[in-house]
């Protein structure tokens, strides 16, 4: 609200713009800025090993249905709880197009973290050695979406 609001104020002084109206702006200002401060912080959960959005990604050069990678790229998978289990050798895509699609359901507002195999192995693992096996499970309730592989 700070940021903006003497650029607020002298726009709406300018335009003759009712105090309430004003001060609405400022309440969106405000709202919009604590929504981009969330995904932000929810990028940053995520661990992400790379940002990656579908702009960049080749469909032309993918063996895979764009369409449904566009349709999942709304989020509407979400509201029915499945899985999604992207398949292929090294290179063909899986990374860059869930990561993709994870970073797009974080800016609607949902939340995600990112595990490799082996890393997600490995923190079992320890977690198994150092007697508190199903933590790690546990915490997957919290999130609506999580990219394994």
């Amino acid at each position: 609200m700070v940021a903006v609001f003497d650029e607020v104020v002298t726009q709406g002084i300018r335009r003759n713009t009712a105090l309430q109206d004003m001060l609405i702006l400022l309440c969106q200002a405000e709202m919009a800025e604590r929504q981009a401060r969330s995904v932000r912080y929810q990028m940053g959960i995520a661990k992400f090993p790379v940002l990656k959005n579908l702009d960049t990604f080749r469909f032309a050069d993918a063996q895979v249905n764009e369409e449904l990678i566009r349709d999942l790229h709304t989020g509407s998978f979400l509201d029915v709880p499945r899985n999604l289990i992207f398949i292929g050798g090294t290179g063909t895509g899986k990374t860059h197009l869930a990561t993709a699609l994870a970073m797009q359901c974080i800016r609607l507002g949902k939340r995600g973290r990112f595990y490799s195999v082996v890393n997600l192995v490995n923190k079992l693992e320890q977690e198994k050695l150092a007697g508190r096996a199903g933590f790690t499970g546990q915490s997957f309730g919290q999130y609506r979406l999580r990219r394994v592989g």
